[in-house]
């Protein structure tokens, strides 16, 4: 029995296609830089898009660096999240002998989310300086 043909979906409709896909778990893989690179455009608009409300949002609710905080800390609870994800995904890459270019991108990419978790962690400890003097 051969596979079903693919069905090529224009490219207004994938957004549908990939919005219901991604509500089951499922994931597309891009097989062109073009594709990568125009999901990779609108993943940016979006975040800017949705981001245009936070600079008045948080000069409003950061009255103290205790307010400042919990934010930090969710931040750097999801990016280390991730990033021991892709380290899973590089061990993956390693073990199945992936292109070496893709290994050392991961490889980089695992290294600065650890660096980013990093400063975050200074980060979060540098909201209670204020409050532990004295």
């Amino acid at each position: 029995m051969s596979p079903p043909p693919e069905v090529t979906v224009p490219l207004t409709h994938r957004s549908l296609i990939d919005g219901v896909a991604a509500r089951f778990g499922w994931r597309r893989a891009y097989d062109t830089t073009t594709e990568v690179d125009t999901l990779l455009t609108e993943q940016s608009e979006t975040a800017y898009r949705q981001a245009a409300d936070h600079a008045a949002l948080a000069t409003a609710k950061n009255t103290n660096t205790l307010a400042v905080q919990p934010g930090i800390l969710d931040v750097r609870s999801r990016i280390l999240a991730d990033v021991l994800y892709l380290e899973g995904v590089l061990a993956g890459a390693r073990t199945r002998g992936l292109a070496p270019e893709l290994i050392q991108r991961l490889e980089d990419a695992v290294d600065h989310g650890h660096e980013l978790t990093v400063l975050l962690a200074d980060t979060v400890r540098a909201t209670t300086a204020g409050f532990n003097r004295g």
